[in-house]
């Protein structure tokens, strides 16, 4: 089968965006998706009867402006924006919600420190530049280091100007930041355990590191710069589920022209002479194209799709050295009505669960939750990222019915002992008697329930390890060390053949970028 000038392999969301731009440019291209929906993780599916579920991915407040506006997305789906961002009940019955206003959040922070209130819109402000310039890093093509050329010097110029804003004294910040662990960052701003806790849970969510670990200062820089709220996480649903968002990428692709083939699994990558011929379907089929982009993870790329005999020896050794380690569940429940944490109890009750809830309550708990990782042991007091999407979109589930979602901290995938087969079902007691100690009536209001372990997250959405981000998301893992070093401009050692998926810079989340960056670049080559 031929007629085709590009074959994406998978249709996750970053696959789905270089389709849409390379579509819009007027490439005949096809995409190949292995499942019988489109989205790779960033799905919504009825796992039970009634109820539509976000099973990996809960938030699309950090997807690029650029992304949206490019493909249009704004008109194809609605975004409700979520307030407070963050609410840490905690074990003495008080709590701390974050709001996007920050003169709001300084009421809340005066309850525990007076200090801690007055500098917290200095926090802001500071971080917020420094996150300026982490943003502005991660929608270039990264350098090709050590081999530095024009074109490198020519693309890093963009980021001249918001480096230059910072001056010189926050330039000295950037620096000295980025390698830090967040506890060290937030213990020389602030004192009260509770605001230190409800910020560095977000330095750590979505990697395996804990808040005393070297770099978790730049994976809160990360998510800050992407927010949605311009604070330290996003806070915003799709009306109808991410896969709404999903479900318009490829809608928005078709419309330029590309076609989305689904339950067609790619075997294997063709490759003629050091080029890129097409692909190999598991059914027999061959489809040609000169151009082939993977969005699946470096590993399954380069060691499954392609035969990696052929490809060099110091290339491939470091592809085996990827660091994945997922150490994330999650657990989603179908209730018969809203949980009651009396932390949040008052008027004002169901505006509080309108945004995410952290069990958090302190560094020191995140980095006990952590340390079990070491050893291969889940943790017995977990970190707990929870989302109650009906409260902002009732049409996902039944009327006066709801869904919790929740993201299971910390989980290893390797365990020391036994399997994730028998482990599930021990968690998911974990987090039912977590929440219930928060929320006395939960147990009581569960109707169903459904635990994904790490294991689950490999063999159903290709994710290695369990990680959502195709690699841990550290600071010798990203920009021109992503997904390895000289490989990080989207390109691979196969002429014609591109990568496209979170595994490349700048990683995770349903941002888009990798996508973007990719397209721009497959583009350039084409010229």
């Amino acid at each position: 089968m031929g007629n085709n000038d590009v074959i994406v392999i998978g249709a996750g969301h970053n696959s789905l965006v270089t389709a849409g731009y390379l579509a819009k440019a007027g490439r005949r291209v096809v995409v190949l998706e292995k499942r019988s929906v489109v989205g790779g993780f960033a799905t919504s599916e009825e796992i039970f009867p009634g109820f539509k579920i976000s099973p990996c991915a809960d938030t699309a407040g950090y997807l690029s402006n650029e992304v949206k506006a490019d493909l249009k997305l704004d008109s194809q789906v609605t975004i409700i924006p979520l307030d407070p961002i963050a609410s840490s009940p905690e074990p003495d019955g008080s709590h701390l919600t974050i709001w996007r206003d920050t003169a709001r959040t300084v009421k809340e922070i005066e309850r525990f420190s007076a200090a801690d209130a007055a500098k917290y819109p200095a926090f802001v402000e500071q971080m917020t530049k420094i996150a300026g310039v982490v943003g502005g890093l991660l929608k270039l093509t990264p350098i090709d280091l050590p081999s530095v050329g024009l074109t490198d010097l020519r693309a890093a110029l963009g980021l001249a100007g918001p480096i230059l804003k910072l001056g010189r004294k926050n330039i000295n910040g950037l620096l000295r930041v980025l390698p830090m662990p967040v506890e060290d960052l937030l213990n020389e701003w602030f004192e009260s355990d509770v605001l230190k806790g409800a910020i560095a849970a977000n330095a750590v969510k979505d990697i395996s590191w804990g808040p005393q670990e070297a770099g978790t200062a730049f994976t809160l820089l990360y998510n800050w710069a992407l927010s949605d709220t311009g604070l330290f996480r996003s806070a915003s649903l799709v009306k109808g589920g991410i896969g709404e968002l999903t479900r318009a990428m490829a809608e928005t692709a078709r419309g330029f022209g590309a076609e989305i083939r689904t339950d067609v699994e790619v075997k294997s990558i063709q490759v003629d002479q050091g080029k890129v011929a097409g692909v190999t379907l598991a059914n027999g089929e061959n489809i040609q194209a000169g151009v082939v982009v993977s969005g699946a993870s470096p590993r399954t790329t380069f060691l499954e799709l392609l035969d990696a005999r052929t490809l060099d020896a110091s290339f491939v050794r470091h592809v085996r050295n990827i660091k994945y380690r997922g150490s994330a569940s999650r657990i989603h429940f179908t209730l018969s009505g809203l949980p009651e944490f009396p932390a949040l109890a008052g008027s004002e009750t169901q505006g509080y669960l309108r945004g995410p809830i952290q069990i958090a309550p302190s560094i020191a708990y995140l980095q006990r939750a952590f340390d079990c990782t070491k050893y291969g042991r889940p943790s017995n007091a977990p970190y707990l990222d929870i989302v109650i999407p009906t409260v902002a979109d009732p049409s996902l589930a039944p009327s006066g019915k709801h869904i919790m979602s929740v993201t299971v901290k910390y989980t290893p995938y390797a365990l020391r002992d036994g399997n994730w087969g028998s482990k599930g079902e021990e968690i998911a007691k974990l987090v039912v008697d977590t929440i219930t100690e928060y929320a006395p009536n939960f147990r009581a209001l569960i109707i169903d329930q459904r635990m994904i372990t790490p294991t689950d997250l490999e063999a159903v959405y290709d994710l290695p390890e369990g990680n959502t981000n195709h690699g841990e998301m550290t600071l010798d893992q990203f920009f021109h060390m992503r997904p390895i070093p000289g490989y990080a401009r989207y390109r691979t050692p196969v002429e014609g053949m591109y990568i496209c998926g979170s595994g490349c810079h700048p990683g995770g989340g349903v941002t888009g970028l990798p996508g973007r960056n990719a397209a721009r670049e497959i583009l350039k080559d084409a010229k």
